[in-house]
């Protein structure tokens, strides 16, 4: 596999970086890097140790340059030059990352799931109000990974802060059976696409047949975790197989609705060019401007969910519009 790391590669733009990875050698990993500066979205720096782990696992080779670029303390604080070379050689000081980062880490278990949010809160700098919509949404990637993707990695989380624009970014990826295998265990999908539009709509899950999905599993963790990226006007991407789907995001001189099925949001599908990503990748962008409460956005999925329940995920339906 072949890897470079782009100066520039964040949810709106990620095709600078999907556009330079090519899976098609298995014999081991190589990568490169842009040599004068990098910013990356923590979904790039969850994806390429991904990559790494998973050829550590196989026992083959990790080939890469030296990273030069002045944005370098940053990837080493974030865990990936580790990841990619344990023998960089590369000093800096360190300081407190609460608030500000968390570095990528490996998670298997609930409790390392539970100790990630715990470390997660400082980052979020907002309300308990606030802040619970976005642990659920940690807790609903990740767990989603441990229960059904059958990943030997497990799930390969990061995240950051960004103060100027007062956003939380949240970069979530594994290696496992991807959204298609872990969907057609109870439905039809033809394709990645296919997969990844019924993996977005409430009361689908790979677990059960049955609308809406059990009093266990609503089949809503993506749904919910889309929503929360629309309500809060920024973006969401979630790319397995040859496909992703990348919510844009909302102007803010429209009203914010939420739809059931994603085919109705302004958003990219995209499954033509895209070199194959074993597995699953989950970037989420929310603003920590959210001027709804926790409860309004609760009642918006709610409502969205029992539409689509009560027409049996059908395309024809009322769209609810919220303001």
């Amino acid at each position: 596999m072949k890897l470079h790391i782009p100066n520039s590669a964040f949810l709106g733009n990620i095709e600078s970086f999907t556009n330079c990875f090519d899976p098609s050698d298995d014999s081991g990993l190589r990568v490169s890097s842009n040599q004068s500066w990098i910013s990356v979205h923590p979904l790039v720096i969850s994806m390429t140790i991904a990559l790494a782990e998973e050829i550590k696992l196989q026992k083959k080779l990790i080939e890469c340059d030296a990273f030069n670029a002045k944005s370098r303390s940053y990837l080493l604080r974030m865990g990936l030059i580790d990841a990619l070379d344990s023998n960089h050689g590369i000093q800096i000081d360190e300081h407190e990352s609460s608030g500000r980062f968390i570095k990528a880490r490996k998670i298997n278990t609930s409790d390392q799931l539970n100790q990630f949010i715990t470390d997660m809160v400082p980052l979020l700098h907002t309300s308990p109000e606030q802040a619970y919509p976005i642990k659920y949404v940690m807790s609903e990637l990740v767990r989603n990974v441990l229960e059904h993707s059958n990943s030997r990695i497990g799930a390969i989380v990061s995240a950051q802060y960004f103060k100027k624009t007062n956003r939380i970014s949240i970069g979530v990826a594994d290696r496992g059976i991807g959204i298609k295998t872990a969907i057609n265990k109870s439905y039809a999908a033809k394709t990645d696409e296919d997969a990844i539009d019924l993996a977005l709509r409430p009361g689908i899950t790979g677990t059960t047949t049955k609308i809406g999905g059990t009093e266990f599993n609503a089949g809503a963790g993506l749904f919910f975790t889309k929503s929360i990226a629309k309500v809060s006007r920024d973006f969401f991407l979630i790319y397995s197989g040859d496909s992703f789907f990348k919510l844009l995001k909302t102007s803010p001189h429209k009203s914010v609705e939420l739809f059931a099925s994603p085919r109705l949001d302004k958003a990219n599908f995209k499954s033509i060019g895209l070199p194959i990503w074993q597995g699953t990748a989950v970037g989420i962008d929310i603003s920590m401007d959210i001027n709804q409460d926790f409860q309004d956005l609760l009642s918006m999925i709610r409502n969205a969910y029992q539409l689509d329940v009560k027409k049996a995920n059908k395309e024809k339906y009322r769209k609810p519009k919220f303001v």
